[in-house]
């Protein structure tokens, strides 16, 4: 791929405009999970490392435009100086002569950019102020390189460009697992609807040699050939579309794993009272919770002769013991294979991500990214705008 990265660029003296994504929870004023905020570190830490002055740009909520007081990043300066190891200037209101006074590897947080109408609206006259303030441009914000606003795409063709530590990581693991992968390659897809992953399911059909479907997903799938779920979680009205999908993987050569065994039980909740029967044998009063130990078994089967993984959705009801053993039994695999140098394993998306660490598997994955819906729209195939402006 054709996109510069820190070490491309000379940054001495220099400052640089770093689009970063610390739109981190927070309760009571203080942050309560801080991992994307230590995720940016590597790419602060080497811009001050080679003589440049970090000049952070970001996004909090969604005030559409105005000024919102709860959503002012002044809020996380005190969480970001601790984990950056530094203190942090923050600069509100009009950035130019508060950035012009910054000295040599100070490090500086604008306020929440989403203030400005412009910043959504990808306005040029937005863009040409920020670039104003900065020498050089660097997008560390993955997460938001599906949207094409001024700090992600406009910016980034005024001033010469390259890609954080942190972009430059999930470009390269989804590079690795999607653009030039090992096979045989393995997509484990999960979530309720399969209305939301249509085009997802479509691209990954024609890119992969086998795909696990889970989830109420599963479900969908299960009813689209006939087979009765009872109450479970189904979109009736996409049995058509199934079928199809279903047809096309048969003309692609892809491996479409359905459960072939099921966890029904008749009530939504932790420790139901719980049944293994076969995935034709749904009682009429009962739900689909989880895949059964045979369809984890041909799983586990698959995963051994795997190179790659991408993972995006769980198998069943991880939240809820004991349905999550299916997930959790999938991801022991995924972890001893890739422990053991045997596979390339990449998963995001937020349920999946909340699974993993759960499993307490998080360490143990070749990648895992943070990033949400820039991570899905890539496995869908699509051109995210933050990263074209990247290149060329």
């Amino acid at each position: 791929m054709a996109w510069k990265t820190l070490d491309d660029l000379d940054l001495n003296g220099k400052r640089v405009l770093v689009r970063v994504d610390i739109n981190v929870p927070m309760e009571d004023g203080r942050v309560t999970d801080a991992t994307r905020m230590e995720r940016i570190v590597p790419t602060v830490r080497d811009i001050v490392a080679a003589g440049g002055t970090p000049v952070l740009m970001a996004h909090y909520g969604r005030p559409k435009g105005k000024t919102v007081p709860e959503m002012s990043l002044r809020h996380v300066v005190p969480a970001l100086s601790d984990i950056l190891g530094k203190p942090v200037t923050f600069i509100d209101g009009d950035y130019g002569d508060s950035v012009a006074a910054l000295e040599a590897g100070q490090i500086a947080l604008l306020e929440n950019l989403r203030f400005n109408p412009g910043e959504e609206a990808n306005e040029a006259g937005f863009a040409a102020r920020l670039a104003t303030l900065g020498d050089v441009y660097v997008n560390d914000a993955f997460s938001a390189a599906h949207r094409a606003h001024a700090s992600t795409e406009a910016l980034a063709k005024l001033l010469p460009a390259c890609a954080g530590r942190l972009m430059q990581e999930e470009l390269s693991a989804l590079e690795a697992a999607l653009g030039t992968p090992e096979r045989p390659v393995v997509a484990i897809v999960g979530g309720a609807k399969v209305s939301t992953k249509l085009d997802l399911l479509s691209n990954l059909i024609e890119k992969v040699d086998h795909l696990v479907i889970g989830g109420g997903m599963a479900n969908t799938f299960l009813a689209a050939q006939g087979v009765g779920v009872g109450k479970s979680l189904a979109e009736h009205d996409m049995a058509g579309t199934a079928r199809d999908i279903l047809a096309k993987a048969e003309t692609t050569g892809c491996e479409i794993i359905l459960p072939r065994d099921i966890v029904v039980a008749a009530e939504f909740k932790a420790n139901a009272a719980s049944l293994t029967v076969a995935a034709d044998a749904c009682p009429d009063d009962q739900m689909i919770l989880d895949a059964g130990p045979q369809t984890v078994d041909y799983i586990k089967s698959v995963l051994k002769d795997a190179k790659t993984l991408i993972m995006n959705g769980p198998l069943g009801v991880f939240e809820l013991a004991p349905f999550h053993t299916a997930t959790f039994g999938v991801l022991d695999e995924i972890a001893s294979q890739t422990k053991a140098g045997q596979l390339v394993s990449v998963a995001g998306g937020g349920d999946t991500v909340a699974a993993v660490n759960a499993s307490g598997h998080e360490a143990d994955f070749t990648y895992i990214s943070t990033a949400g819906g820039a991570f899905l729209e890539w496995m869908e195939g699509k051109t995210l705008p933050g990263v074209a402006a990247l290149e060329g």
